[in-house]
């Protein structure tokens, strides 16, 4: 499979972090979304970052800002569909997406989703969580093109859920067995925060 574009959603309104700009937010000396940045551009035929509000916060990264289309923040199956439409006018066939908090994504992310798409051409993200339990995470996903207009209509119908919406496809799964650490821990308070940067510096998460 060609490498795909990568879309980073971050429009999330971080309401757990009292509203902050989480993507901005520091983590080891470099804000949130550069780590997810550093992690999923070798693997992507160039990035975009998925989000709302004024662009220009994100002008250092020097990627496209794709904002929604969609009013009234419904949420990430927006941000894939502003990347689904951005990557349409690129000429691609899909796009990989991660969420902006997501520091540690694996080095193999766009491989493994690829391998699991099957004839849906969808595939999303699992792993274990602490209990054992495999756990999908459906915002670190890789969506075919094709199924934009479908989504458009959903998103109309009201459809929120990024999980059901994906199983509802046909969705495959890449498992990843996290035994280096949680590759998709994700930054939802501000005690997360802190056990990212413990991570970090012991480099010991994701692969």
């Amino acid at each position: 499979m060609t490498r795909p574009p990568g879309v980073i959603l971050a429009g999330g309104r971080a309401m757990r972090m009292g509203g902050a700009d989480k993507p901005l937010l520091d983590l080891a000396g470099r804000p949130l979304i550069a780590h997810v940045i550093a992690r999923l551009g070798p693997q992507c035929a160039g990035l975009a970052i998925s989000a709302n509000g004024d662009p220009a916060r994100f002008a250092p990264f020097g990627l496209p800002v794709l904002p929604d289309e969609t009013p009234g923040h419904p949420g990430p199956l927006a941000g894939v569909l502003a990347g689904l439409d951005w990557a349409a006018g690129q000429g691609a066939a899909a796009i990989v997406t991660a969420a902006a908090d997501t520091p540690f994504l694996p080095s193999d992310l766009c491989a493994r989703l690829a391998a699991a798409a099957g004839a849906s051409g969808l595939a999303v993200a699992a792993a274990p969580d602490p209990d054992g339990r495999l756990r999908r995470h459906p915002t670190c996903a890789l969506w075919p093109v094709a199924l934009r207009e479908a989504l458009r209509a959903a998103l109309a119908a009201g459809e929120r859920r990024v999980g059901l919406w994906a199983e509802a496809q046909g969705a495959g799964v890449a498992v990843f067995d996290g035994t280096e650490g949680d590759p998709f821990f994700n930054v939802n308070r501000p005690e997360d925060l802190d056990t990212a940067a413990r991570l970090a510096g012991r480099g010991d998460a994701g692969g």
